[in-house]
């Protein structure tokens, strides 16, 4: 192959890489039907109602796609929810908080479902206590769905099949209008603070900082490898493992079979691979009108969860107001290479601490996407 040809192949490859997980590589052919399967299966009905919500709550957004939910129903109206101890990610996320946002997204719209059904759902959170320093496989909550004809049905609830990641570059010459700003803000749970920032020096200012904290992600060595071991290249291997880093469609199946697209290659910050993918992630970064915050008073694991309600929701709201939302919280990281971002990112957004910032995330408008590969949800279900 000529040095040209091949400089070609590598710039497309970075953009591609660039979309993954963003769901427009999966549009052209390649696409993986079995692993995009339950968002269709949202439709169907059980005798079962706690089935009936948890197919829409396996469709929360978290860290990785790692999808680390288990479920344990008990007797007829019960459930037990705790975590896959294997798809934790101790590099990047070496305390769980992560996971843990990610477990609060899903009981959220466990709950939106469960509402729309006529079932109140009453959650008890770490019934034997929260687990610090990480997480164990004790249950992270434990779920009683109950009739209720005064329970009220979430308008959200509509927007669940349509929420998405949008990991590309947004409209900056659009800024979300006031009332959607409001909507995103009064979406948060009690005991959060959701809010967006369109300040022309605020936003100019994370822009620099979240580029910063993807490079030095991208280049600590055992953090750059968390993602890599979870990319998941071409329609075989995302459908065999519908969780992780999904890299498919036709020219990344292309690259990979013309040996362009390796792990190793995508890892080696001295390839060409790594380089266009560097290079293609930073005008995403740069391509952003606006940020959401979610901040809670402290850092327990409750608060954790109740982050994950109010980012799940804004993610919702965002949705329905034909906004997008893209999560870019390397810099709340907490690992030694971070520690430098993780203070800027708090002194600049002025969160003071025990205050803590659980969510940092683009908002903009995007466009349409594919949804996410996710496992099915009797994969999910324990005995």
């Amino acid at each position: 192959m000529t040095s040209h040809r091949r400089t070609i192949l590598l710039a497309f490859g970075g953009a591609a890489l660039a979309l993954a997980g963003a769901g427009g590589v999966f549009v052209a052919t390649r696409r993986p039907l079995a692993a995009l399967k339950p968002w269709d299966d949202i439709q169907a009905t059980t005798r079962d109602m706690r089935l009936d919500a948890f197919r829409h709550a396996i469709l929360a957004p978290n860290p990785h796609n790692r999808q680390p939910w288990q479920i344990q129903l008990v007797g007829t109206d019960q459930a037990i929810i705790t975590c896959d101890l294997d798809k934790r990610l101790p590099e990047t996320d070496p305390f769980d908080r992560q996971i843990t946002i990610g477990f609060g997204a899903f009981l959220e719209l466990a709950r939106i479902a469960a509402a729309e059904r006529g079932l109140r759902l009453d959650t008890t959170l770490f019934p034997r206590g929260e687990p610090q320093p990480r997480l164990t496989a004790d249950p992270i909550a434990h779920l009683r769905f109950v009739a209720d004809a005064t329970v009220q049905k979430d308008p959200l609830y509509a927007a669940i099949p349509i929420r998405r990641t949008v990991k590309v570059p947004f409209d900056v010459s659009r800024l979300p209008p006031q009332s959607s700003i409001q909507s995103l803000a009064s979406s948060a749970v009690v005991g959060t603070t959701t809010r967006i920032d369109t300040d022309p020096s605020v936003v100019a200012d994370l822009r620099d900082l979240t580029w910063r904290a993807w490079v030095i992600e991208a280049e600590t060595g055992r953090t750059f490898k968390e993602s890599i071991d979870l990319m998941r290249i071409g329609r075989s291997e995302i459908e065999a493992n519908p969780d992780g880093v999904a890299l498919g469609g036709a020219v990344i199946e292309a690259l990979a079979m013309a040996g362009q697209i390796t792990r190793a290659a995508i890892a080696d910050p001295k390839s060409g691979a790594f380089k266009a993918g560097l290079d293609r992630y930073r005008p995403i970064m740069a391509g952003t009108p606006a940020y959401l915050t979610v901040v809670t008073p402290g850092n327990s694991r409750a608060e954790q969860i109740a982050a994950g309600r109010s980012y799940v929701r804004a993610n919702l709201m965002a949705a329905a107001n034909g906004l997008s939302l893209h999560p870019v919280s390397q810099a709340l990281q907490e690992y030694p290479e971070m520690a430098t971002e993780y203070m800027d990112v708090h002194r600049r957004l002025k969160v003071v601490t025990p205050n803590r910032l659980q969510m940092l995330a683009r908002l903009g408008f995007g466009p349409a996407v594919d949804v996410s590969p996710r496992w099915p949800l009797e994969a999910k279900l324990k005995t």
